[in-house]
């Protein structure tokens, strides 16, 4: 025996002619089957009958486009009433601001005019006191050496008390300058003197002569105390103030031509007087 002979073999065993025409037959009819049925698949394909239904969006969708319609409708009366809000009150505002300037405007003219109306007063008093001062003058020019001496001659006063004091502040003015409109120290005018020397003893009196001839009791010219004030013209429109200061003599600014002066009753007789003290 050969030493191979118990080896097997490696080579394929050899198919029969019968076996090999099996499995071709099979192979050949499984294919055949497969062409036949694709052939006849896509023409034997029943159509599709079923509907679909889809979900319906619309329902509820008018309420909500009314609801839309309805809050933008809102917004814009909201809107315009704001804008009409916004627009009377910036026209309120310029009208309180018109109005403003018109009432300080006239407030304004109405302090101008009243100061006007004061320094046109005081003017006429001046020129009312100084033409009866000139008229005055030239009556009195013609006087006696005798009545010019006694018109000149000083006289001390024998008041006592606030008199006293107003007495003397008046007599130490004498012959300081006359200036319209003046309150000293050096210069002044008849009813600025005045207010001065009452002013000493505590006394505030009015600044013109029309209020100072009402400022006290009136007092006849036969019963005068010194101190009293005396004046020119009637009583609440004199245009000239002076102050008695006893022995039958007054003290006042008289003019720009004699300043400060004291002189006696019958150099210019006044109308009338008043008891302050």
């Amino acid at each position: 025996m050969s030493h191979t002979a118990l080896i097997p073999s490696h080579r394929k065993p050899r198919r029969n002619a019968s076996t090999t025409a099996l499995r071709a037959g099979v192979a050949g009819g499984v294919l055949s089957t497969i062409a036949v049925a694709g052939a006849a698949g896509p023409a034997q394909a029943e159509p599709v009958t079923q509907t679909i239904e889809m979900p319906t969006i619309t329902a509820g969708l008018s309420t909500t486009v009314a609801a839309s319609a309805e809050a933008t409708q809102q917004v814009a009366l909201d809107l315009e009433t704001q804008a009409q809000e916004d627009a009377a009150a910036s026209s309120a505002a310029k009208d309180a601001k018109k109005a403003k300037a018109e009432a300080v405007r006239k407030a304004e003219a109405k302090k101008k005019a009243a100061a006007a109306a004061k320094a046109k007063a005081e003017a006429a008093e001046r020129a009312s006191r100084d033409a009866a001062r000139t008229t005055l003058q030239k009556s009195t020019g013609s006087s006696s050496s005798g009545s010019t001496s006694a018109a000149t001659t000083s006289y001390s006063s024998n008041a006592t008390g606030s008199a006293a004091s107003v007495v003397a502040f008046a007599q130490a003015q004498v012959g300081d300058a006359y200036v319209s409109g003046g309150t000293g120290p050096n210069s002044w005018d008849c009813s600025g003197l005045v207010q001065a020397a009452f002013r000493t003893v505590g006394v505030d009196l009015p600044r013109v002569s029309q209020s100072q001839s009402t400022a006290g009791t009136q007092v006849s010219l036969s019963n005068l105390q010194p101190g009293d004030i005396l004046y020119w013209g009637g009583a609440g429109s004199a245009y000239h103030v002076g102050i008695y200061v006893g022995g039958g003599q007054f003290v006042g600014a008289q003019n720009s031509s004699t300043g400060v002066v004291q002189r006696p009753l019958d150099y210019d007789m006044p109308t009338g007087a008043v008891r302050v003290l």
